[in-house]
């Protein structure tokens, strides 16, 4: 399965090595899943660590260093899908913009924006839901 992570598992998962967002980025990102990140993950990832996290930069450097070899940098698209209008927050909505363009089947998220909004395609699952699948 193509597998987009969201940004808050990411963060989760760089943050705490034991927990189960790292366990569903694992999965995510090792045959026969193809695990996706895009352009925006990283630009909040380093923003948010800047702000919340500033002590631990290293680890994100560290994090992101494996994580940019092991899953696909894919693109935002610049034009808006009908599909967008699902997600409450305008700010979410490049990232299943990406999630669509990369045909991911999953997008891998904590949010609950995408996980209230009804979209179908790509399947919205929490880390929980994901590490219990087949």
């Amino acid at each position: 399965m193509r597998v987009l992570i969201d940004t808050n598992v990411l963060i989760s998962a760089a943050l705490n090595p034991n927990g189960i967002p790292w366990q569903a980025y694992q999965k995510a990102a090792v045959y026969p899943n193809h695990g996706l990140i895009c352009e925006q993950n990283v630009d909040e990832l380093k923003r948010i660590f800047n702000r919340k996290f500033p002590n631990r930069l290293t680890s994100l450097d560290r994090f992101l260093s494996v994580a940019l070899l092991t899953l696909e940098l894919v693109p935002v698209p610049d034009d808006a899908l009908a599909e967008e209008e699902q997600i409450r927050d305008v700010c979410d909505r490049p990232i299943l913009r990406a999630a669509i363009k990369a045909k991911a089947d999953i997008l891998l998220t904590g949010d609950k924006d995408f996980l209230e909004s009804g979209v179908k395609k790509p399947a919205i699952m929490t880390p929980a839901e994901f590490i219990h699948i087949i």
